[in-house]
């Protein structure tokens, strides 16, 4: 673990489990400190929920998206835009992207030509393009079965998110 290294943690709600967030951050934390916590979905809709009980305590910011269509990908763009204006303006070494969504597999490459640490966090179901385009990936999966060894037990939370894994470096 670099200790030094300050990254930037952005997490697309929609395609995170909530139940995690303990496991999440423990793995960000190999790799850096986080500088910046961020979360991004609609907080107007009962889904974030279980993000909803976390955000306080583990000193996340909420930043909202309305949905204004279903099926659109608003949560997406709103991320993918604050990661383009940290790539240019915040103080960081790296970004933590946590999504299992395949829309992020550009914005990944992008920052790895800035010449900062990409880090990815989904299931073992997201796609090998994005996975391949961060220089660490972990599956939730995996992040689920250590902590149950470790003796780490997830949040309860009632977030209908999906269970998720890890692709340790």
């Amino acid at each position: 673990m670099d200790s030094k290294r300050r990254l930037a943690l952005m997490i697309d709600a929609d395609n995170a489990q909530a139940s995690l967030l303990p496991q999440i951050l423990a793995e960000v934390n190999k790799y850096g400190v986080t500088v910046i916590r961020r979360v991004y979905g609609d907080w107007t809709t009962t889904q974030l929920k279980g993000w909803k009980e976390l955000l306080h305590s583990h000193a996340l910011q909420p930043m909202q998206q309305f949905s204004f269509t279903a099926g659109k990908n608003a949560t997406d763009c709103s991320l993918i835009i604050d990661a383009m204006d940290i790539i240019y303006s915040a103080d960081v070494d790296g970004i933590c992207i946590v999504s299992s969504d395949s829309d992020y597999t550009r914005l990944a490459t992008r920052i790895r030509e800035s010449n900062l640490f990409v880090m990815g966090i989904g299931r073992k179901a997201t796609s090998p393009a994005f996975v391949n385009a961060c220089d660490v990936f972990a599956y939730t999966e995996k992040l689920c079965l250590t902590s149950k060894s470790n003796g780490i037990k997830p949040t309860a939370s009632k977030s209908k998110a999906k269970p998720t894994a890890t692709k340790a470096p």
